[in-house]
């Protein structure tokens, strides 16, 4: 076990967690065009009904090619889906699980847990009321705190039990550490919750290590298998159909667990439920499968969506300038124009303006604060800037959660232009000798390059004095422009997934409108809520992961007798 430090790990070692790079390397390819001409990741299909109908009526299915029973039927192979299945495996549990896509789906390697063996070893305490308050603090209350309670009461467990496995597959295990300062000009409390596993995007991946276990148990996973709909009568499920090669299959369960994920890749449902992430994003680093199959199905059985939106948006959408935030066309088919889906050098507390040429927040904010303030700015977009000295600059604003992958990689040496290769190979991210030349290249005329260089001088002359008498950004989060060559690249959000699903019980069982359980249901992952509402809070590093793994090991020991 190392610690996660600064210089703790050579280069080497952190290169599998630059899938924030890497895989924007893949995106890339449709490259910084301008709005309605890029590429970005996204559903297509027939023309979609309008923006409120999101939900529709459940399909009537009269041919069934054929039947199965079981006792657990899991619907979904990514994070909450595969610790279900694993840990029902473990159990002796009767189980089914299906997948609509090929393969497991991809595991995001970091994990937040509370009261892990490693974190034990390392003197870590977590202060649990007082992180269960914060939580509920982000959520403005809207939130169920049973629920966030088994994740701290369980998640630790369950780190342990996963790291079993993964320590058999050779993947090492990291715990980011958070230092102790102030954060986005406040005090938040910043607890040291996330794991990582090394190299965490090569594979074998979490999800297949489960996968594998399972498929060596005589029990693998079905793909292909798509959701149509939930069985049920009299308020209680007893299974659900799919959509496969054979034809309809139903298969019928005592009980049903659906952990398909949110519903970023349908543009209606985000169009009618969620339109202010839309109002700030220009890119999407969604998995293109989770369309809310498995929500409505749950709804169109008598469970309750949570009334909120909880969209997780990180600021690192880089477009070309000129490009605003918002899908490109309308229907099923909508995209997001940019075709980089994530340029992690966004989330550092640079100078960030606005069209007009003029700072318009404290830059050091958790992801989505920024974006939900560009929302209010023209094109809902920023221009972040910076010079020679970024590599300095980034050590010294240490920033924490997968931002700090920039802070990792100058420590380890890694050239500025390199780290920035695919935006600037893209286009979108420009360097230049002169400030001057930088505004134009960023698009800036008239009044608005006059206020972008008055801009840069107050912004020079707030490092020089320590002091942001603007927006109040801490002291040590504050950098000069003045050493060529200069960045500069426009941002707005790119979309992750939402957080805003069924609402549940601390059991993961789904409830109705009355808040009754609806029988033979439950509802794990970000196909849930009743953990989170408005927001991802991004500074507890890990909980959407930490959260999603917990649950689905929580209901199959949960039905399995294990716990009560």
């Amino acid at each position: 076990m190392t610690e996660n430090t600064t210089n703790g790990i050579s280069r080497r070692g952190f290169l599998g967690l630059g899938a924030l790079v890497a895989a924007g390397a893949t995106a890339a390819l449709s490259g910084c065009a301008p709005k309605g001409s890029g590429e970005a990741m996204a559903t297509t299909g027939a023309e979609a009904p309008a923006a409120a109908d999101w939900l529709g009526a459940a399909p009537e299915i009269a041919d069934i090619a054929r039947t199965e029973d079981t006792d657990f039927l899991i619907v979904g192979a990514g994070t909450a889906g595969m610790t279900a299945a694993l840990t029902a495996q473990e159990a002796g549990l009767d189980f089914i699980i299906c997948e609509k896509n090929g393969t497991v789906q991809e595991t995001r390697e970091y994990v937040g847990a509370v009261d892990s063996a490693y974190q034990k070893q390392m003197g870590v305490e977590v202060d649990k009321p007082k992180l269960l308050n914060e939580l509920t603090r982000y959520a403005s209350g809207k939130c169920n705190q049973e629920v966030i309670r088994v994740w701290l009461d369980e998640s630790g467990e369950c780190l342990d039990w996963m790291d079993s496995k993964m320590q058999a597959a050779e993947k090492q295990c990291v715990v980011d550490l958070v230092n102790e300062h102030p954060t986005g000009g406040t005090d938040y409390y910043l607890p040291t919750l996330q794991h990582v596993w090394l190299t965490p995007y090569t594979p074998p991946m979490r999800n297949d290590v489960f996968a594998s276990l399972i498929e060596e148990a005589g029990n693998p996973v079905r793909f292909g298998w798509e959701l149509v709909r939930l069985v049920e009568a009299d308020g209680v499920v007893t299974g659900a159909i799919f959509n496969t090669e054979e034809g309809y299959v139903q298969v019928n369960a005592k009980d049903t667990l659906i952990a398909t994920g949110g519903y970023p890749a349908n543009p209606v449902m985000m169009s009618a439920l969620s339109p202010a992430a839309l109002a700030c994003c220009t890119a999407s680093s969604f998995a293109p499968n989770d369309t809310g199959d498995g929500i409505k199905a749950a709804i169109w059985a008598g469970a309750v969506k949570e009334l909120e939106a909880s969209p997780m948006i990180f600021d690192r959408g880089a477009v070309a300038p000129g490009v605003d935030c918002g899908y490109t066309s309308e229907g099923e088919g909508a995209m997001l124009p940019g075709g980089i889906f994530q340029e992690n050098i966004g989330s550092q507390p640079f100078m960030k303006v606005n069209r007009h040429g003029k700072r318009f927040v404290n830059e050091s904010m958790p992801y989505d604060f920024m974006c939900n303030a560009a929302a209010q700015q023209p094109g809902g977009v920023w221009c972040q800037v910076f010079d020679a000295n970024a590599p300095e600059d980034i050590l010294r604003f240490d920033t924490i959660g997968c931002s700090a992958f920039a802070k990792q990689m100058m420590a380890v040496g890694m050239p500025i232009d390199e780290f920035c290769a695919v935006a600037l190979d893209a286009g979108c991210m420009v360097k230049a000798d002169t400030v001057e030349e930088l505004a134009d290249a960023m698009g800036f005329t008239g009044a608005d390059k006059e206020a972008f260089l008055e801009q840069v001088e107050r912004y020079n002359a707030q490092f020089d004095a320590q002091i942001d008498d603007d927006f109040g950004k801490e002291a040590f989060r504050l950098s000069a422009l003045r050493t060529a060559p200069f960045y500069g690249c426009w941002f707005g959000g790119s979309l992750l997934t939402t957080l805003d699903g069924i609402r549940i019980n601390k059991h993961c069982q789904a409830l109705n409108e009355a808040g009754e359980v609806v029988e033979g249901l439950y509802v794990a992952g970000d196909a849930s809520g009743s953990f989170f509402s408005g927001n991802y809070p991004e500074y507890i590093v890990g909980v959407a992961s930490g959260r999603s793994s917990t649950q689905g090991r929580h209901v199959a020991r949960y039905l399995a007798g294990e716990i009560a």
